[in-house]
C-alpha cells in the first residue's frame, strides 16, 4: 500500500469484513462517524458499476479532542479513514489511513505523539483482523 496507509487482505466476504472492521475499531476506542458506500454513490450519481467499496470515518473522541486542542484546523484531516473493498478474487482488502503520514502535514510537534498513538491503535485493529477468521 502507499506510504499514507497500511492494509490487510482477508479471505472472507465483504459484508462480514465490514462488520469485523467496525468491531475491531470499537475494541480500540473508535466509533464510525461516517460510512460512505462508494459503490452505491457511483451507481446513483454516475451510472458507474463497480464492486463493493466503503469508506468508514473512524474517530477516537479522546484523541480527536486532544488533536483539536493542539491544532484547531486539524479537523480538515479527520477522521481516520478506513477503506473496505471487495477484490475480484472474492477476498476483501481493508486499508487504514496512517495518521503519522497524514497528520505530519500539520507541522506541529504537539500532534506527532498523538498521531503515533493513534497509528498504534489502528495497527492493533488491523492485527485483530489478521488474527481471527
Amino acid at each position: 500500500m502507499a506510504k499514507y496507509g497500511f492494509s490487510v487482505t482477508l479471505d472472507q466476504p465483504f459484508e462480514t469484513t465490514v462488520e469485523r472492521v467496525v468491531a475491531a475499531l470499537s475494541q480500540q476506542g473508535f466509533g464510525v462517524l461516517s460510512d460512505i458506500d462508494v459503490q452505491k454513490t457511483l451507481k446513483a450519481k454516475l451510472g458507474v458499476e463497480r464492486g463493493p467499496y466503503r469508506i468508514l470515518g473512524a474517530c477516537n473522541p479522546g484523541y480527536a479532542h486532544r488533536a483539536i486542542e493542539a491544532e484547531p484546523d486539524i479537523g480538515l484531516l479527520l477522521p481516520c479513514n478506513v477503506v473496505v473493498r471487495a477484490e475480484a478474487d472474492g477476498r476483501t482488502t481493508v486499508g487504514f489511513m496512517d495518521p503519522v503520514a497524514v497528520l505530519g502535514l500539520v507541522d506541529n510537534a504537539a500532534v506527532d505523539p498523538l498521531a503515533a498513538e493513534v497509528r498504534a491503535l489502528l495497527e492493533k485493529a488491523c492485527d485483530t483482523l489478521r488474527a481471527t477468521p
